[in-house]
């Protein structure tokens, strides 16, 4: 019996690996290939769950696993909002928060040096993004999460400030 199951094993190690080898990504030009239609993908409508952008991938004759195009999202800086899996708008403002202001739900000051913002389930990244892009002088940097932003300022003035400009943005 033990030699069976010792049969069985090295069988299910054999099979195991053959079918890991056919289904995960092994070359840099697969990959290059794979990231170029999750753009090309996200670019005509957004994704509605990684496991949708897998099947499409597949269906073009790519290979894709879940946690490959969760590395592609997040190196071809695709965010999660509520409609799904986007790229970052490349035309949005740089000047002010209005392409995302729908999704700002507060903004609370926590201390003097750190501002809360709470945002729509799944839209925080895509908040902390226009933050990055705003380039404001007020802000060192920021923390996205799924529905909060973390944002750091150098002075309770600077805070003010901040808050006001966001404020002003979602109004």
């Amino acid at each position: 019996m033990i030699q069976g199951l010792d049969l069985l094993c090295a069988l299910s190690l054999f099979y195991a690996h053959i079918y890991a080898s056919n289904m995960m990504p092994n070359s840099t030009r697969e990959q290059t290939l794979r990231r170029d239609a999750i753009r090309q993908l996200l670019s005509r409508a957004p994704a509605d769950t990684q496991q949708s952008l897998v099947q499409e991938l597949i269906a073009r004759g790519l290979v894709a696993t879940q946690s490959s195009v969760s590395r592609d999202l997040k190196d071809i800086g695709a965010i999660k909002t509520g409609r799904g899996y986007e790229l970052p708008n490349a035309n949005s403002s740089d000047d002010d928060l209005t392409g995302v202001a729908e999704f700002i739900r507060g903004v609370t000051p926590a201390g003097p040096n750190l501002t809360v913002i709470k945002t729509a389930i799944g839209a925080a990244q895509r908040v902390a993004l226009a933050l990055d892009r705003s380039d404001w002088p007020e802000m060192i940097g920021n923390i996205g999460g799924d529905d909060t932003v973390f944002v750091a300022s150098d002075s309770g003035s600077s805070q003010k400030i901040l808050i006001a400009k966001i404020e002003r943005a979602c109004a």
